[in-house]
């Protein structure tokens, strides 16, 4: 065997020994593939499920009962309110809590009876033009089937209007555009302060910063807050693309969308320390950076497929996702126009979220320079 053979092997065994080495390196190496695939193989899902309904029902007839019926009992629908006026459904359309509006006309009933036309207008909220195109077919299926049901000749005439709300055009650049910020944000502040932070634990750097006056959780401080400056540098160019390149729609307050982001920009940024605080090595806190915000971000926030296509376990994951609660934040914001008194609940999560990963991750790096 040559020389050159020989010192090829030699490198090969001392890699692998490193790789094997590193516990962390190697748990997350045997993980990831395995994570893919379930979470692929369950969030890769354009069907959509659960989709909850309104009605305006001024009048609340025999017939409009039997109508509201078919929708409870199809198995896709979920009504979550019967209201008698469309002042009481905007709300709830603003506030995301209705994915289909049925607005039944007051004569419902009696144009049914006398033949000549009853009319109905169904809402649908378009923020997601896929799931918003599904939702309106189901919707115009229904009806269809109950208009069949009242006379198989055809004799009963049901006209029905259908509007999208808040993506008219059905422009998906306008969904994409809100989750790729949360990616963007996640990149900038977890992945690349998670790298930061291991590697000066690695060169061993951090130590030396023990001799100063400096407290640990002022290091830490300190060695963030230039990725909290770049993540808004970030949002803002993203935003300016956005408009200029795409135009993006943009109805809402511009000073609460940034204010929100950069809560979401320290949500990462405490995910990322908290990793760096338990990986053992820069390559350990890499793969684990995107094991944990970069794959559940694309696939279980609603960035590309709808939450409620997700099995209820993958679900209950997906609320723990920082990003999940930042982009129905930003969606509302910039498409709906909608303000803080919608967004609260939102808000305050990412807000908890931020107050929890901070506390563990400066208990998790206190004894580590201490």
């Amino acid at each position: 065997m040559s020389q050159r053979l020989r010192t090829l092997r030699a490198f090969i065994v001392k890699e692998l020994h490193h790789i094997l080495r590193d516990r962390q390196t190697l748990v997350v190496l045997l993980l990831m593939p395995v994570v893919q695939v379930v979470l692929f193989g369950f969030a890769l899902r354009t069907d959509v499920r659960d989709v909850r309904i309104a009605f305006v029902d001024p009048s609340r007839d025999p017939a409009t009962l039997a109508l509201r019926n078919r929708f409870a009992g199809n198995g896709r629908f979920t009504v979550v309110a019967t209201v008698p006026t469309t002042a009481a459904l905007e709300p709830l359309l603003r506030r995301g809590s209705v994915d289909v509006a049925v607005v039944f006309e007051s004569g419902f009933a009696s144009g049914l009876r006398k033949g000549t036309g009853a009319r109905l207008l169904v809402i649908t909220d378009a923020s997601d033009p896929n799931s918003g195109t599904q939702r309106q077919t189901y919707a115009s299926a229904v009806i269809a089937g109950y208009r069949s049901e009242l006379t198989p000749a055809g004799d009963v005439q049901i006209v029905t209007r259908t509007r999208m709300r808040y993506n008219p055009t059905l422009e998906s650049v306008n969904l994409f555009v809100p989750g790729l910020i949360a990616l963007v944000l996640t990149l900038v502040s977890a992945l690349m302060t998670a790298i930061s932070l291991s590697r000066e634990k690695e060169r061993g750097t951090l130590e030396i910063l023990l001799v100063s006056p400096l407290r640990p959780w002022q290091v830490i401080v300190g060695k963030v807050a230039p990725y909290l400056l770049l993540a808004f540098a970030n949002v803002v160019t993203a935003l300016l693309a956005a408009w200029a390149i795409f135009r993006v729609p943009f109805h809402g307050s511009v000073t609460l969308l940034l204010v929100t982001s950069m809560v979401f920009a320290m949500v990462s940024l405490a995910l990322g320390v908290l990793i760096a605080s338990i990986a053992t090595s820069q390559r350990a806190a890499m793969l684990a950076a995107l094991l944990i915000t970069m794959l559940p971000t694309t696939l279980l926030s609603g960035m590309v497929f709808p939450i409620a296509s997700l099995p209820d376990w993958l679900q209950v994951i997906s609320a723990g996702i920082p990003a999940r609660w930042f982009i129905v934040i930003a969606r509302g914001i910039m498409l709906k126009g909608i303000g803080i008194m919608q967004l609260w609940r939102e808000i305050g999560i990412l807000l908890l979220m931020l107050t929890v990963l901070m506390t563990a991750a400066m208990r998790s790096f206190r004894p580590r320079l201490s």
